[in-house]
């Protein structure tokens, strides 16, 4: 089983190290079809929220370096094949940070409570926002939910044309024709 804490204590300083703060580090299976698994780094720049293509690519040299440099010194983080992901949090992001609970209040959200919660396991409706550990939720069914933090098992904001709006890419480079043209038919709208 992988030690995702070190696995972060890891990779955090790279990401530093590049101006990107990380959003999200985990293993799962690999989408490249082998049955194999993936060690999957979502980061962010800050300023924009957003991970262009180049630094995706540098974020994911400096990762493979250093885990490779760590091999090499005696210290095996992952003892078993894996691919390497490292992408953008997507405009359907993960909600993994206190601080990411209160930047999209007022957007809608899926909340999946841990097995151990009592209550409620799935909420969906407009975030509320999050304050002295406790994320409140306007939930569809069952109004207003105040929550613990430490008791979400998962958390991610939904597609939905005022999230679409609130996210449009500052930088479309790598995008093609069509995406652009969507975007720019959603402009107008």
């Amino acid at each position: 089983m992988a030690d995702i804490a070190r696995i972060v204590e890891v990779i955090q300083p790279e990401a530093q190290a590049l101006g990107l703060d990380l959003v999200r580090v985990r293993m799962m299976q690999s989408e490249a079809g082998d049955g194999g698994e993936a060690l999957q780094v979502m980061a962010e720049d800050p300023a924009t929220g957003q991970l262009v293509i180049d630094q995706c690519a540098a974020l994911s040299r400096r990762i493979s370096d250093r885990m490779d440099a760590l091999e090499e010194a005696g210290e095996v983080l992952l003892p078993f094949a894996y691919h390497l992901e490292v992408s953008s949090p997507g405009i359907d992001r993960p909600l993994t940070r206190d601080k990411d609970f209160t930047a999209w209040a007022g957007h809608e959200v899926r909340i999946v409570m841990d097995k151990t919660y009592e209550g409620q396991r799935v909420l969906k409706g407009d975030l509320a926002g999050m304050a002295d550990g406790q994320v409140t939720i306007e939930d569809r069914k069952a109004g207003t939910v105040t929550v613990p933090r430490d008791a979400i098992h998962s958390a991610q904001l939904v597609l939905t044309d005022a999230l679409i709006a609130a996210t449009r890419p500052l930088d479309v480079s790598g995008a093609d024709e069509e995406q652009l043209e969507a975007l720019s038919d959603e402009q107008e709208d």
